[in-house]
């Protein structure tokens, strides 16, 4: 059985580490934009995945999950009074920010996994062949330094939320999402023995620092470089 398919030791709702858990801190964020997250079946699994844990903080959000073998690809459909749009960044795609102040709310669809994966989302997902594709703006580095892989310029799927909805919504919405982002990665680098624990933003829980979960790993384990990893979207 592999690490992502074992939960034991694993909260259920955030999937880290008990210990680590950070449901206390996922804020409950009301948008007028719908979130439609299409995550890969594989994506799903991993705890490492970030798209889920945005879409917990988001209400007014829905997790499709596609690529089950012998099961069709979920449709999709929305409400016609708003508009949708695929975050990825085809080469017919628009930049978000023209969507910016729309009289119709928008549905904006985010594929979650691998960039093959994502990139068949639009083909694999019924209902998505006509809806369009809008790209994010050039911004920071993604701060994802989970995964081993590394391509220029693409993000955490929770960090493509994010600044995405901060277009949108407005940035107290991306601060709010990026704030539990750098815990939720920086905790599951100490969990690594790839940080300190005063390193970690807003600590790491004292039971974790009590009951080490991380087999006897030094607490005061020198950090290293990471690769960073990737998701469709040029983003993760």
């Amino acid at each position: 059985m592999s690490r992502r398919d074992n939960p034991e030791g694993r909260c259920r709702r955030c999937r880290m580490h008990e210990v680590l858990c950070l449901c206390a801190l996922i804020p409950r964020i009301e948008t007028r934009t719908r979130l439609v997250l299409v995550i890969h079946r594989f994506e799903e699994r991993k705890p490492t995945n970030s798209g889920q844990l945005a879409a917990l903080c988001l209400p007014n959000s829905e997790v499709c999950i596609r690529g089950i073998a012998g099961t069709p690809a979920p449709q999709f459909t929305h409400d016609p009074a708003t508009q949708p749009l695929l975050l990825y960044p085809d080469a017919s795609a628009t930049p978000l920010s023209s969507f910016a102040g729309s009289a119709r709310p928008i549905t904006l669809i985010v594929p979650d996994g691998t960039w093959r994966q994502a990139a068949k989302v639009r083909q694999r997902m019924p209902g998505l062949a006509d809806v369009p594709c809008v790209s994010l703006p050039p911004d920071m580095p993604t701060s994802y330094r989970l995964r081993a892989e590394f391509h220029e310029g693409r993000l955490a799927t929770l960090e493509a939320i994010a600044r995405a909805l901060g277009i949108l919504e407005g940035p107290h919405v991306r601060v709010a999402l990026e704030e539990l982002f750098r815990v939720m990665v920086a905790r599951t680098l100490w969990m690594r023995g790839v940080v300190r624990a005063d390193e970690v933003p807003g600590s790491i829980p004292e039971r974790a620092l009590v009951d080490d979960p991380r087999g006897g790993r030094s607490r005061t384990a020198t950090p290293h470089a990471l690769e960073l990893g990737t998701v469709g979207t040029a983003r993760r």
